[in-house]
């Protein structure tokens, strides 16, 4: 029987990355994200489209997120992969000069909007037959350590290890197994300043190493892969020398 694995923001980044990785895999991978769009263009570029079902949805409103999971169950019948990685962020500043609607709108995406997928993927898991399946979250480094002016994205990824932990012990009766994921300086969009210097915790501004994407979701694969008997739950994944050992 062919899995199904959801992965949301995959219209770019690390998550079309990871649905592509998925697909090549044989799993059927269910796109979701704001920009449908984008979607159709991550289905468009996969060799394997057809392996691939795109539903828009917004993971900050809960009725979106509800009529989400409601298409993949008549659908598809059932999800055994949740790979929660819709994020966002706002530029680097101290918590003085950060408005309310700035800290809004990380929290609502990168927490609030883990929560509700993380939700609804167990709740679908927890009532199919059979029962059961796996939620993993993407964390970051900044789960462990902060940026210079990250407030908003730090306390978010903080809070996401707290859902794994969490989901990992209320899912043990249900079979629903939840890893995290915790990323390093991958080469993205969001990364494109690292080679020209980004602050450090002494003040300087220097470059970051990167690494590619497809590393990540080779990782992702591995986790996705396992049977629920095993699980891994907490990886971090980065470039080799970026300065997160020793950060500060």
């Amino acid at each position: 029987m062919t899995q199904i694995a959801l992965v949301t923001g995959s219209g770019s980044g690390i998550g079309r990355e990871s649905a592509e990785a998925l697909a090549v895999a044989g799993f059927h991978v269910v796109l979701t994200g704001r920009r449908e769009s984008a979607l159709l263009e991550t289905q468009s570029l996969s060799a394997h489209g057809d392996r691939m079902t795109v539903i828009s949805c917004d993971v900050t409103q809960p009725d979106s997120v509800d009529e989400l999971f409601a298409k993949i169950e008549s659908t598809h019948g059932r999800l055994d992969v949740l790979f929660n990685n819709a994020g966002t962020n706002v530029p680097a500043m101290t918590i003085d000069e950060l408005s309310v609607d700035q800290w809004r709108q990380v929290i609502d995406v990168n927490l609030t909007g883990a929560f509700l997928t993380a939700r609804g993927a167990f709740s679908l898991m927890r009532k199919q037959s059979p029962q059961g399946g796996r939620i993993i979250n993407n964390g970051s480094i900044s789960a462990h350590v902060p940026r210079p002016g990250s407030v908003p994205y730090t306390v978010s990824k903080h809070a996401i290890t707290g859902l794994t932990r969490t989901l990992s012990l209320d899912g043990r009766p249900f079979n629903i197994a939840c890893g995290q994921i915790d990323i390093g300086n991958t080469a993205s969009d969001m990364t494109e300043q690292m080679s020209s210097g980004v602050p450090q915790a002494d003040g300087s501004i220097k470059p970051e190493p990167t690494m590619d994407t497809a590393h990540v979701a080779d990782a992702i694969v591995n986790m996705a892969s396992l049977p629920l008997n095993a699980n891994v739950q907490f990886m971090t994944i980065m470039a080799t020398n970026m300065p997160f050992i020793g950060r500060g």
